[in-house]
C-alpha cells in the first residue's frame, strides 16, 4: 500500500522508527501518510512494549507540510468534504500527538513546514540541527493551523505572532531559543544520539540539551507584534525603519506586503484566541477555519497562493480583497463561525482520551 511505503516502520527494542518516505515530494503528508501516522500513533500508545516513537525524514526535509496539490484539485473540481476530511484526519492526528502519553522525538534534521511543524511540535521533544528550516505557509494565502495558534502564541513575548504572519524563516538555533525546538544537536552525533535513544527501555530519557542566545531582534519584535491590528504592525515597524533602518527590518515589512490580507488578519485573531485556549480548542477553531478557506466564499486567496507559487509559479499572486483596510472586521468574524450544516459540514471531533493534561482541554466554542 502507498501509505506503508510512505512511512517506513522500524522497530528497535522497546522504540518504533517512523520515517517519512517520500523525499522528492519534501516528505509532503500525502492523505494516506497521515492516516497511516494516525494508525499507528494509537496502536503503540496501548502497546506497552512501545516506549519511545521517534520520526525522522529521508532526504533533506523532515517534512514540508500537507500535499497540498491534491487539496487544490478537490477544491477546483468542488469535492470540498473530501479535501475537508484530509484536515479532518490530520488535526485528529495533531491531537492525539498533544495529548501523547508516550515520548516522541522528532529530529528535524532539514526542512519543518506546516503540517511538519505540527507533527512535530505537538509532540514532546524536537531536535533540531544546523540544517533545520522552520517557516510556514503565508505565502499560500493559508493561516499557521495544525495546532499552530496554539504553540505559536505560547512563544516568548510576541515572538509567534512574528512567525505566524510574516513566515519568517528560522534556523536550528533560533527554534531552540524560541522555544519550537526542544534541543540542539549538530548533525554529525545525530547516529550516535539516535543510537542512544534506540536503547532506551522506559518513558525516561536523558537528552543532550544546548543553551543558546536568545533570539537578537526579540525586544523590536515585542515592540511591533504586540499591536492589536495588522495595521498597526505595520506602522510600528515602518516607525523603527525611521528611527534604525536595517535589512531586517525591511525584510519583514517586505513579507508583510506580499502576505494575502485576509490571511495576515484571520491569523492574527488566531494566535491571539491561541493564548485563551487548550490545544484541542484551538485544533477545533482551526478546522472551523480551514473548511471556510477551502469553501472561498469569504475569499479565494487559498486557491490564489497555490496557483502563484505552486503551479504557474509565477510568484505573483493577485489577492482579493488587495487591501487590509477593505478586510472588515465582519468578514475576519465570518472565518471564525461554526460552518453551515450542509453538504456533510460539520465541527471537529475527537477520538475519547483518557487522563487529558489541562492543555489538551476541548471545550465548546
Amino acid at each position: 500500500m502507498a501509505s506503508h511505503s510512505q512511512v517506513l516502520v522500524e522497530e528497535k527494542s522497546s522504540v518504533r522508527i517512523l520515517t517519512f518516505n517520500r523525499p522528492k515530494q519534501l516528505n509532503a503528508l500525502s492523505f494516506h501518510m497521515v492516516s497511516r501516522l494516525l494508525q499507528l500513533f494509537l496502536a503503540y500508545e496501548e502497546d506497552p512494549s512501545v516506549k519511545l516513537v521517534v520520526l525522522k525524514g529521508q532526504g533533506r526535509a523532515f517534512s514540508a507540510g500537507g500535499d497540498i496539490p491534491p487539496i487544490v484539485r478537490d477544491i477546483l473540481q468542488g469535492k470540498l468534504i473530501r479535501g475537508a476530511h484530509y484536515f479532518k484526519v490530520g488535526y485528529t492526528l495533531n491531537y492525539v500527538l498533544s495529548t501523547y502519553r508516550k515520548p516522541q522525538v522528532s529530529i528535524l534534521n532539514g526542512i519543518v513546514m506546516g503540517g511538519g511543524a505540527g507533527l512535530s511540535t505537538n509532540g514532546r521533544f524536537r531536535i533540531a540541527t544546523e540544517n533545520t528550516v522552520f517557516f510556514s505557509y503565508t505565502s499560500l494565502g493559508l493561516f499557521p493551523d495544525v495546532g499552530a495558534s496554539y504553540f505559536l502564541s505560547r512563544l516568548p513575548g510576541f515572538f509567534g505572532e512574528y512567525v505566524g504572519l510574516t513566515g519568517a524563516r528560522l534556523d536550528g538555533a533560533e527554534m531552540l531559543a524560541c522555544g519550537l525546538a526542544t534541543h540542539f544537536v549538530p548533525s554529525i552525533s545525530l547516529t550516535a544520539l539516535e543510537a542512544e535513544l534506540y536503547k532506551v527501555g522506559s518513558s525516561n530519557q536523558t537528552f543532550i540539551s544546548t543553551i543558546l542566545d536568545a533570539y537578537a531582534e526579540l525586544d523590536v519584535i515585542d515592540r511591533c507584534f504586540s499591536k492589536r491590528t495588522v495595521e498597526e504592525i505595520f506602522s510600528a515597524l515602518e516607525r523603527e525603519v525611521t528611527q534604525k533602518p536595517n535589512d531586517w527590518l525591511l525584510a519583514t515589512i517586505q513579507a508583510l506586503e506580499k502576505a494575502s490580507p485576509s490571511c495576515l488578519k484571520i491569523s492574527l485573531r488566531s494566535i491571539r484566541e491561541g493564548r485563551l485556549q487548550g490545544v484541542g480548542q484551538c485544533l477545533i477553531r482551526e478546522y472551523r477555519m480551514v473548511c471556510h478557506v477551502m469553501k472561498g466564499d469569504i475569499s479565494k486567496d487559498f486557491v490564489e497562493g497555490c496557483r502563484a507559487v505552486l503551479i504557474d509559479k509565477d510568484r505573483n499572486p493577485k489577492w482579493q480583497p488587495r487591501r487590509l483596510e477593505d478586510v472588515t472586521d465582519s468578514m475576519v468574524d465570518q472565518y471564525f463561525e461554526r460552518v453551515e450544516d450542509e453538504e456533510g459540514w460539520e465541527d471537529l471531533k475527537f477520538p475519547p482520551r483518557n487522563n487529558l493534561p489541562a492543555l489538551a482541554i476541548a471545550a465548546k466554542l
